[in-house]
């Protein structure tokens, strides 16, 4: 689906929300995705990165501001039109149905009346669970079932996609996989990816970084310009330790709190 633009694939233009009366937990947000990024949305607990994504995904709307989507209000879509050009992953994921892994990927054609161009088999071989396509979910491992659910994205066919938190509560050998399968997936695919994350050294392997406080941009931009101590101390409140070895690359560790 994703193809070359003029124009950002997803922009947010001083968009303000609230989940009731009184202090906007989004105020004034800008920035902007273009095409085949793959860009991480860092911030503390409580910082407003699920929020920014459900915006994004046109499941919650903004009170003030505009969001656009392939440079279109991202409201003037109906809801399958929407869900061809978009795909948003919860951070929660409801295994507890008695769905085999090929259901589940079956469920990403849902917009279409005339299929993609990719198959539910496709997808499937594509993040490496050819031979569970006929497991549960309950059955799989923690790794296994993200693989599964974002092979349902896959044959969804969306341009862009939105992750919350896909690493969360996964074992580092997980977290390395998933990242490694989404990498592989946008070059292969063109596919532009906005995820949300909380693990600072994983915000390493990412293009860009958008740094979030309190629903606002403190940084976007490559991770080195990013992701450094002041700006690091303002998000999260704690002093931050950043190192360059030849070996080991950068890495970032807490200050002398703990």
């Amino acid at each position: 689906m994703s193809s070359a633009s003029d124009f950002p694939i997803l922009e947010i233009k001083n968009a303000v929300f609230g989940y009731a009366k009184g202090k906007a937990l989004i105020n004034s947000l800008s920035f902007s995705v273009g095409n085949g990024e793959f860009i991480g949305l860092l911030g503390a607990n409580g910082s407003g990165k699920s929020t920014i994504l459900k915006l994004a995904a046109g499941i919650l709307s903004p009170s003030g501001g505009q969001i656009l989507l392939w440079n279109k209000p991202l409201k003037s879509y109906k809801n399958r039109d929407r869900a061809k050009l978009i795909c948003y992953l919860p951070q929660v994921l409801d295994i507890n149905v008695p769905f085999r892994v090929r259901d589940l990927v079956s469920m990403g054609l849902y917009p279409y009346d005339i299929l993609p161009g990719i198959t539910v088999d496709s997808a499937i071989e594509m993040v490496g669970l050819s031979a569970n396509k006929d497991s549960y979910l309950t059955n799989l491992s923690g790794g296994e079932r993200r693989r599964a659910f974002i092979a349902m994205t896959l044959v969804q066919d969306a341009g862009l996609l939105l992750l919350d938190e896909p690493l969360a509560n996964l074992d580092i050998k997980y977290q390395a996989e998933i990242i490694r399968l989404l990498r592989e997936l946008k070059d292969r695919k063109n596919i532009t990816m906005l995820m949300a994350l909380h693990d600072i050294n994983l915000a390493l392997r990412f293009e860009k970084i958008i740094l979030i406080k309190e629903g606002n941009v403190l940084g976007f931009g490559k991770p080195e310009k990013v992701l450094t101590s002041e700006l690091l101390h303002e998000a999260f409140g704690i002093s931050m330790d950043i190192r360059k070895d030849e070996l080991r690359g950068t890495t970032i560790s807490y200050g002398n709190e703990f």
